[in-house]
Order: C-alpha cells, then structure tokens, then sequence
C-alpha cells in the first residue's frame, strides 16, 4: 500500500496509508448503487403519479436529478469528506496538511469531476492518480487535498505503549491537563519519529510537551514523552 507523510499544522508528521485506486473504484460503483436505488425509489413513487404529467413536469426533473448532480458535493460537506461508498470502504477525503478540506476544497474536487471521471470514463483520474505519487486526481491536486485509507478505530487502551503496573508512581501531575487526542497526538509523534529516525519530530513534540504543561525536568525526550504516556495511562486507567 503507498503511504503519504503529512505534516500537521503543529509541525507533527503522521503517516498516512493512501487509498488505493481498487478503493476508490468500488467506492464509486457503491456510490452508482446508491443512485440506482434512488432512481428506483423515484419511479415508485411516480407510478402514483404524484406529479401529474411527470416526465414534462420541471419538479420531476429536479427531485430525480439535481440530488444525483449535487451528490458527492453535499456527502463530502456533510459527511466529513465521505460519500455512502467511501464510508463502506473506510476511505477519506483529507487535506495534505491532514485537517478537513472546507467548502472550497469539496467544491473544487466536485467540479474537477467533470475532467476527472465524467468526461473521460475515469482515464484522467487514473493516470493523474498513478503518476501523482500522492493519490490524487485532478480535482485533488486543485483543492490540495488526496483520499486516504481509514485505520480500524482504536480506543485509547489501544494507542498506549506499555501498560503500567498498579503500583506505578505518577512522575508528571501535570498529565491531567491532557486529553485522550492529546496523548494519541504524543504516542504517533513518538512512534513515528522512532521509526524513520526523525529525530526533529520527537523533540518537537517533547518541546511541545513542556512548554504546555510547564514541566521542567532533565529528561531527554525519548523517555520523557514516554513517562508522560505512562503518567497518562496510569492516570486514566488506575482502580
């Protein structure tokens, strides 16, 4: 699977594990089952000629094909860069800089639709995605944004390191100020930094650590970081 490293607002480089293009075609034939289940549904209720004269009539058109015109629009916007099918394959639409794209990056990936998919049977989309490197058509290349795989939920038990013994002491008071993000935001910057040998990203983090919580210690950041989860974990989690 090809991964993108993005780097947040606060400077923390997560790894993200791109869509693959396999994802978002059966995303986009889960989305065309939806739309076959609209149309269905639509003629149903016509055959009770709700609408009199109904192919003719302005308001048919309009209820059956406006919501499918506007539909990867309005699900993106409310639904948090998903459409039906993208949440059926736990695919996202994120900006590279990992936050939510607003109303101009979802308006600028639906109308880039048009080039990407629409007017050439997918083949723009296709080849933009595979030489891009950074999943992206188009429309994501205009809006800055790319669609990324979800990773199963996890629950803070899960986002730990180590699971501290009862008997552990709090080092850090201070961790009570933290929340459950907080913590996993700390773990990933640590995790990630350990693994690829990005050294600036775990000072950064650790900075980022004492200066909002106003601890002072000798620590260096590999352990110092590490007590912090520990202080959390047990924090959170003692009997």
């Amino acid at each position: 699977m090809e991964r993108v490293g993005i780097n947040t607002a606060q400077n923390v480089a997560i790894d993200y594990q791109l869509a693959s293009i396999g994802d978002r075609i059966l995303a986009t034939l889960l989305d065309y089952v939806f739309f076959i289940a609209y149309f269905i549904l639509i003629l149903f209720f016509a055959s009770f000629n709700i609408w009199p004269g109904k192919n003719e009539s302005i308001a048919f058109w309009i209820i059956t094909y406006l919501p499918i015109l506007f539909y990867d629009l309005l699900c993106e916007l409310l639904m948090g860069g998903q459409s039906f099918g993208k949440q059926i394959m736990k695919t996202k639409v994120i900006k590279l800089d990992g936050s939510s794209p607003g109303f101009g990056g979802y308006l600028l990936r639906w109308l880039f639709r048009i080039v990407d998919t629409i007017g050439f049977s997918g083949a723009v989309a296709l080849i933009t995605i595979l030489v891009n490197g950074k999943g992206q058509r188009v429309g994501d290349i205009a809006a800055g944004t790319t669609v990324i795989k979800l990773a199963k939920k996890l629950t803070l038990k899960d986002t730990i390191l180590n699971k501290v013994n009862s008997n552990y002491k709090i080092m850090f008071n201070e961790v009570e100020h933290l929340s459950d993000k907080d913590i996993f935001v700390i773990k990933n910057s640590l995790t990630y930094g350990l693994k690829h040998n990005k050294w600036d990203v775990i000072d950064k983090a650790s900075n980022k650590v004492r200066e909002t919580l106003n601890i002072k210690t000798d620590l260096k950041a590999i352990p110092f970081l590490n007590t912090i989860i520990k202080d959390y974990t047990h924090f959170q989690f003692k009997e």
